[in-house]
């Protein structure tokens, strides 16, 4: 397989999948830190730095999202402020898909990577879909 590069290439990926998908979506916005450092202000103010916060999760068969445009259009009628969408895919079995409570237990978990700052499984995109680097520190 392909490494993924672009949105539509994980789409792909996921529909290509022997067993059925769910694609999970955890969006965060960047914050300041408690009681930031002068250094860590300055850097957040030039758009460098802050903590990852998430707002806002869902999930997704692989053929119900037809692109990007339209799982950020989805997450504009929330109202929330983001910045990073971070990317996962839970595998279903047996031509079933994941039950909701392995989907619900995987995203809370992405909520807590993120929170914790181990998003190396996860695949983050800004808002124009682009896949980040991030770093950590």
């Amino acid at each position: 397989m392909n490494p993924i590069s672009s949105f539509d290439d994980l789409l792909q990926a996921a529909r290509q999948q022997p067993e059925p998908q769910r694609l999970l979506f955890v969006f965060a916005n960047v914050e300041l830190p408690d009681k930031p450092t002068r250094e860590q202000r300055a850097e957040f103010d030039a758009g460098r730095g802050g903590t990852l916060a998430p707002v806002m999760c869902v999930d997704k068969a692989a053929d119900e999202l037809p692109d990007f445009a339209a799982l950020v259009g989805e997450s504009e009628q929330f109202g929330q402020p983001w910045a990073v969408v971070f990317a996962g895919a839970l595998s279903g079995r047996d031509g079933r898909a994941p039950a909701e409570t392995e989907v619900e237990k995987a995203l809370e978990r992405m909520i807590e990577s993120i929170k914790g700052g181990a998003i190396g499984s996860m695949i983050p995109f800004d808002r124009k879909g682009r896949i980040l680097a991030l770093s950590g520190g």
